[in-house]
């Protein structure tokens, strides 16, 4: 299977695990298994405003879902029983470096699944903790030759949070995140290719500035990876700055579109949940919201 991937995609995103139960609904540890079920309702909630978009007109042929296993697994397979995009989690949530959630049993998972695409996030700042970079590299490395040796689709989330040196050098976060997280991005993706590490989509944090998208893609796309494309991620951003990533990547060579999840259904899924909105009003809501940002991105 050659490497990258040459269609639109707009993702759904809701395979939020730690942070989800966290800050939603304020369960620190291991959920009970009632908590578990109140979890497994409200991601039922998003995909049916997921199906809701499709039976208001998105497409099939471009719009997915991004779930996981812990609290989606019944809407993954439904997802992929129908037919639809669908893509899973390999990372243990929550921590500074990439490691497996299911250790040496992740293709098992994987497997058992079949979804579109296997995705994980990694926290990576070429000039952060050296060990945890390290350790990320590795655990990469040893997915991706396990999915191009089973000829998957591998999307890769990379996000790189600012040290507090470079944070103070550029003059705050909103600066930090302009002016010099684009060229620790564009360093990381390098490092990771030499490393061996090959991605089919990158799920990229919004980018102000064009030319650093230009720059971004061109990094991906390098040594003959013609195929390979990016995709923006919300990172729970208001509408205005989403809109402005959004159509900041939108027409770059090899944006494909985005990957966003709490910028489409944070309030909706609170509403929901105290009893401020009926399941078929949150649901119609995040149909719109999702809808919406596909609509700016391709306007």
């Amino acid at each position: 299977m050659a490497l990258g991937y040459d269609q639109q995609l707009f993702i759904l995103a809701f395979d939020h695990r730690g942070s989800f139960q966290k800050k939603m609904f304020g369960i620190p540890g291991d959920p009970s298994p009632e908590e578990s079920a109140k979890i497994v309702d409200a991601k039922a909630l998003i995909a049916e405003g997921f199906a809701r978009a499709l039976s208001d007109g998105a497409s099939t042929q471009s719009c997915g879902l991004l779930v996981d296993e812990q609290f989606g697994a019944e809407v993954a397979k439904a997802g992929v029983a129908a037919g639809q995009i669908v893509a899973m989690p390999v990372e243990k949530s929550g921590l500074d470096y990439f490691d497996f959630e299911y250790g040496d049993a992740f293709g098992e998972h994987i497997e058992s699944f079949n979804p579109t695409f296997s995705k994980i996030l990694v926290r990576l700042n070429p000039e952060g903790n050296a060990e945890d970079n390290a350790k990320s590299l590795v655990g990469l490395k040893t997915l991706s030759d396990w999915l191009k040796a089973k000829d998957r689709k591998f999307l890769l989330e990379l996000l790189v949070p600012g040290e507090p040196h470079q944070i103070e050098a550029a003059g705050g976060e909103d600066a930090y995140d302009t002016n010099i997280r684009p060229e620790l991005m564009r360093i990381a993706i390098e490092n990771m290719q030499q490393a061996g590490i090959e991605a089919d989509i990158w799920k990229i944090e919004g980018i102000d500035r064009r030319e650093d998208c230009e720059m971004i893609s061109e990094q991906a796309r390098t040594g003959g990876r013609d195929g390979v494309g990016c995709v923006v991620l919300g990172r729970g951003a208001d509408d205005a700055k989403v809109d402005h990533w959004l159509r900041t990547g939108s027409g770059v060579p090899g944006y494909l579109g985005f990957a966003i999840g709490r910028s489409i259904w944070w309030d909706q899924l609170k509403g929901y949940l105290d009893g401020s909105l009926t399941t078929d009003v949150a649901a119609a809501q995040i149909s719109a919201n999702y809808r919406r940002y596909i609509d700016v991105y391709t306007g």
